[in-house]
Parts: C-alpha cells; structure tokens; sequence
C-alpha cells in the first residue's frame, strides 16, 4: 500500500495528465452545498480533503456534499447501504515526541506529523438516515453578472487594495495592491470573482498577514508551488460562494503535474496553505466591526 501522500497524489495526478482539475467544478449548479462537511457534526472538511470528496463527488454526481463514518451512520440511526464502497480521507495531527538524553538533561521534545486515514461515506450511500440530515434548506440563488453585495462585503474586510484599472490581473507585492481589469471587461461576475479570489490568496501571502514564504520548501519551484495554492484557495471560495470562477490553468498545467511528480507531499501543502489563506480571510470578514474600527 502507498503512503497518504503517495496515494493522494498518484490521484490527483491521473486527473490532471487526464485533463480533469479536481478543484475546478460548476459551483453555481449547487448552490449552499458545495464545501464538504460531516453530516453528523457538520463540520467542514478542509484542506486536501475537500478535493478528494469533490473527486468523490464528481464521480457518483451526488447531490449533497455531506459525509458520514460507518460508525456515524449507524449512531445516526441508519445505515451505510448494502455494497456501498466508502473514500479515504486523512486526518493531520502533529504530535509531540520526546527523545531521551544522557545525564540529567532534559528530553529534547520534537513535533512529528501524524497522517491518519478515515473512511467516509456520502449520505447518498446510506439507508435510514433522519431527515435533519438528509433533507437541507433550499439555497438562495444569486444574480451572477452583476456586482454581489455579500461577496462585495467580504472583499472590503479583507483591507486589500484593489483597483480596477489594468490590463490583467496580478497582485503587486511590492506596493500590496491587486491590479483587476475593469468588473464590465469580464464575461460574467463570477468570470470576475473568481480571478479576484486568486490574486487575494496571493495577498495574504505578504508579510503584514501570514508571511508566505516557499523557497525554503518549494526552492526553485517556489512560484508553481505559490501558484497552485492561490488556484485552490480561489477555488474553496468560489464553491463557498457558488460562483463558478474562471479557471487560470492553461500555463500552469504542465508545472503543476512536475511538481507533484517530484514532490509527494507537494499537494499536501498547497492544499493546507490554501485553507489557511482562506481561514484568514474569512477571519477577517467575521471580525467585531467595533475591532475592525480600531485597527
């Protein structure tokens, strides 16, 4: 059997060289039940997780993103159904290991990452599920061509600067300010968003917020491997926020597939510094606007 990372990424890969982008799916066609979560919980699944249950997910076409444990299931008062095949998810922990030392010194204590593997199972596998579970409200559907004021909200908290003035876009580190075409020169507000949402994980990258510096884990591919993190961080905003974005893929397919190829646990980590870029901007929108005032 390969390892977490080995198998995760052997995954991803068949679909990329395939020419299927695991992160990159219609959004809008269902709107409010796009992000992973456990059924029993409802707990978001994050990370690389998310992209392995959209895989699951593309491929049964299976209307609700809600999974259970075999064990969930039952204390649910269901069941998983009869012949029903369930999906490995990885669990991330880092445990602290001390290392004995001669003499009366004291143990030296090291983190060591703890992968562990869960099997999960869609609602749509199980059989005697309640309703509270099965059955969710239906979603509010939004305009998609023009400017949308929740998303517009979200964006301001961010304290980004924006302006709508370029040729392309591209986030400038240097003066901390994304360049966007003007809103009207795009297909559609989702077209716009979606491109907006991936220059605003690169923003987050900078050292005023969380300081994303790859070299030392990425060395020369440090661009492909900031790259990729801003295209599943768009993309987990995008599925929040039900807008189909638009994929920025075509130079980078080919760099993507190297780097996994080369790197293992490559995914691992674009995947768990895309959730973090996403956490901290949805940290920022969740803010007391009393604290916002203050800063």
């Amino acid at each position: 059997m390969h390892t977490p990372h080995i198998e995760v990424t052997l995954r991803i890969l068949d679909e990329l060289k395939a020419g299927v982008v695991p992160w990159r799916q219609p959004w809008s066609a269902m709107p409010g039940r796009n992000i992973p979560c456990n059924g029993a919980t409802n707990r978001r699944y994050s990370g690389v997780n998310v992209i392995l249950l959209w895989q699951a997910m593309r491929a049964h076409s299976w209307p609700t993103a809600r999974f259970v444990t075999f064990k969930q299931a039952l204390e649910l008062g269901g069941h998983v159904a009869k012949g029903q095949h369930g999906f490995r998810i990885y669990f991330v922990k880092d445990l602290a290991v001390a290392e004995e030392r001669e003499g009366d010194e004291e143990p030296n204590v090291r983190s060591v990452r703890m992968l562990k593997r869960y099997v999960v199972f869609n609602i749509a596998q199980c059989e005697g599920l309640p309703a509270r579970i099965t059955e969710l409200p239906a979603p509010k559907v939004r305009h998609r061509d023009a400017r949308d004021p929740l998303i517009e909200e979200f964006i301001a908290t961010t304290g980004v600067k924006i302006r709508e003035d370029g040729d392309r876009a591209v986030y400038m580190g240097a003066i901390d300010t994304i360049a966007m075409p003007s809103f009207q020169s795009f297909d559609s507000g989702s077209a716009f968003y979606g491109v907006l949402f991936h220059e605003l994980i690169h923003a987050t990258g900078h050292s005023s917020r969380l300081n994303r510096n790859l070299e030392s884990r990425f060395g020369k591919d440090a661009y492909v491997g900031e790259e990729l993190i801003a295209e599943l961080g768009a993309a987990f905003l995008c599925a929040e926020f039900d807008i189909d974005g638009d994929p920025r893929l075509p130079g980078y397919l080919m760099h993507y597939i190297r780097l996994l190829e080369g790197d293992p646990k490559a995914f691992f980590t674009a995947a768990s510094k895309a959730q973090a870029a996403v956490d901290f901007l949805r940290e920022l929108a969740l803010r007391d606007p009393a604290q916002q005032a203050a800063e």
